[in-house]
Parts: structure tokens; sequence; C-alpha cells
């Protein structure tokens, strides 16, 4: 298969599996642990273990792909998109609940370190406009799934939404393994645990002493500590303005949908303007419009929020993805790109968690208040570090 058909054919299964994740993710999961009987504090919780996952599980990840290759960490992260929707319809418990989405969290926490290494190995020359495009279709999940799952759940319950999830996945797995993705497999002269454990800690080791990747995935951590807070907290205050489910999930479209058509083009633009300029202006962005979302409650309005912070996530993500490779060497890329997504995830699962606490001991427009100052400190930070490097 050739470098042009193996990256449509990963941006092709990226698709399927994340509009799968997302029907699960946003609206949907907010307001079926809010139907089980969950307040924002659980729910906080409840959206934010699957992350937790990646948190300890995508680092390790990405090293493995740098040592077995990334089709063997792909093949096993497309089965972990594919199978657990369809497990939601027998869930009665929030405890249940619970252990279902850290199991389900397998799904990013294996395949998009490899994902992310993949396309940066097929585009080395290219690497800003290839990622953005990767990550945008991988947004497009986030533009088909909130709209599918939202207006699943309103017209025919959480059952049908869950089951019509599982079947996206399913069709990313058929495709991934009918068709042979085109990249290299490490020759490996050691056999064994000790040294598979070696040459991981080598990669970890190589990684944690790159301050331009540690400093870059931290400053990516504060806009996803934002997006988790939307994710979980945006469904239940859509509906308590008055939005039904199906128009809460169009707002997570609006937003995938903006991030889905800038992060190519921001991807071509951070190739000739530079990564970290971009990535200052869109953390700005993502403050300015996460902060105006709770103290408005016009439909149109919060359209318009949801599409500028999408903007501001595609400025962001389409930069600091192409940086960390940049920085990265290439016989540590996937333990680059598994570092970067850890520290996002744990940003990601600090968003709800965050924002479920202040929400339930201040209110929505303070707790969006301090989520985005979080997001201006970081801002703040990474332009003064990397000024002085």
């Amino acid at each position: 298969m050739t470098t042009s058909r193996s990256f449509v054919l990963i941006c092709t299964v990226g698709i399927f599996c994340f509009i799968s994740y997302n029907m699960v993710r946003m609206p949907a999961l907010s307001l079926f642990a809010e139907s089980l009987g969950a307040g924002p504090e659980r729910i906080g919780l409840i959206v934010s273990v699957s992350t937790l996952t990646g948190v300890l599980l995508k680092l390790p990840s990405g090293a493995l792909s740098d040592i077995y290759g990334r089709r063997f960490l792909l093949r096993i992260g497309v089965v972990a998109f594919g199978l657990p929707p369809f497990l939601y319809p027998f869930i009665t418990s929030l405890d249940a609940l619970t252990a279902l989405r850290f199991l389900h969290g397998l799904a990013t926490a294996i395949f998009a370190p490899s994902a992310l290494a993949t396309v940066a190995e097929l585009y080395r020359e290219r690497r800003g406009a290839a990622l953005g495009t990767y990550t945008a279709c991988t947004q497009s999940g986030s533009l088909l799934g909130p709209f599918l799952g939202g207006y699943l759940i309103h017209a025919a319950g959480f059952s049908t939404a869950f089951v019509t999830a599982g079947v996206f996945g399913c069709v990313a797995m058929v495709l991934f393994y009918s068709l042979h993705l085109d990249v290299s497999v490490p020759q490996r002269k050691e056999q064994g645990t000790a040294a598979v454990l070696s040459e991981m800690w080598k990669g970890f080791s190589v990684v944690a002493k790159n301050t331009k990747v540690l400093i870059t995935s931290v400053t990516d951590a504060a806009k996803m500590i934002a997006n988790g807070a939307l994710m979980a907290f945006l469904p239940l205050y859509g509906v308590s303005a008055g939005l039904n489910p199906g128009e809460v999930g169009l707002l997570f479209t609006v937003q995938a949908c903006t991030s889905f058509f800038s992060k190519p083009i921001m991807g071509r633009v951070s190739d000739r303007m530079g990564r970290q300029p971009l990535i200052l202006l869109g953390l700005s962005i993502c403050a300015g419009t996460f902060v105006c979302i709770p103290h408005v409650s016009m439909f149109p309005v919060l359209l318009l929020l949801s599409a500028g912070f999408g903007f501001g996530e595609a400025v962001v993500s389409s930069s600091s993805s192409a940086l960390v490779a940049d920085s990265s060497e290439f016989k540590t890329l996937g333990a680059g790109m598994g570092m970067q997504g850890t520290i996002m995830d744990i940003g990601h699962a600090s968003g709800p968690l965050l924002a479920g606490l202040l929400i339930a001991s201040l209110s929505y427009p303070m707790a969006f208040g301090v989520i985005a100052g979080v997001q201006l400190l970081a801002a703040g930070v990474f332009w003064v570090t990397m000024k002085r490097m």
C-alpha cells in the first residue's frame, strides 16, 4: 500500500472510531449518568475516568509501538473502540458505568499515540499539514458523533444511541483488519520482557528530558481541561437553559465542525509561520469563548461560542502535535506522542473533576472563569519558557 493510501486508511478508520466514541461521550454520557442519579461531582468522575486510562497507558503504549510497530498496537485499539458500546444498554448502576468507562478508555489510550506517530512517519517533511488533516478527520467524529447521539437519545432513547455507536466502531474494525497498513516494523534483535522494558525505559528517559515536548504537552493539557469541562457540563447547562439533547449535541457538532475545517489550514500555517505563536493565539481564543458560555442561554449565541472554542482548539492542536514531533528523535517518536497524550489526558481528566467540584460549591460562571484563567496562565508560562530556550 502506498503512503497516500496508508494515510487515507488511517484517517478513515479514525473517522469511524471517533464517531463511535463520541456518540457515547457527548452529550449521552452526562445525561445517562444523571438519569442514573449522579450529581455534579460524580458526573465529573464518570466523564473523566476513561481519560485516566490514557493517563496510565498512553506513554507505555507509544513506547511499545516504537518497539513492536504501530500496526500491532492499532489492531488492539480498534477492537477497544468497537466492542464496549454494546455493553452500555445493560448498565443500571453508577459503579458499573464508571468501570465500563475505564475499560472504554483503552481505545484512545492504545490507538491515539500509534496513529499520530504513524502519520508523522509517513509525512516527515509536511508533518504540520498531515497531522492537521489526520486530527481533523478524528475530529469529524466529534462533529457527527454528538449530533447523531443527541438526536437518537431525543428520538429513540439511550440504548439505540449506544448500539448505533457500536456499529460505527465495528465498521472501523472491519476496515482496518481487511486492509494492509504500510508502516515499517522495527527489527528487534533482543527478545524477552527485560529487553522490552529496557527499550521502553530508554524512550521514556529521552522524552522526559525534552523540555520542548514537556512544556508543549502541558500547554495542550490546559486546553484539554476546558475541553473536558465542556464535555461533562455543557449538556447539563444546555438542558437547564431550555435546550433539548439534540440541540446540545448540535453545539458539540458546531464546535467539531469548526475544528475539522480549521485544523488542516492551521497546520499549513504552522508549517510556514512557526508553531509557538499559533499555540498562544489558540489558547487565548479558547479562554475567551469558554468564559462567556455560562453567561448566555440563547441557542444561536451558544452556537457561535462553541464554534469559536472549536477554532481555538484547532489552532492549538495542529501546532502542538507538530511541535512535539519536531522536537522528538525519530526512534522515540512514539514515546514522544505518548508523552503528549498522557499529559493531555491528565488535563482532560482534570477538567470534569475540577468543574464538578467548582460548580457544586460555586456556580457555572465562576467555575468557567477559573478554568479560563488556567488556560491564560498556561499560555504565559509557555511563552516565557520557549523564549528562554
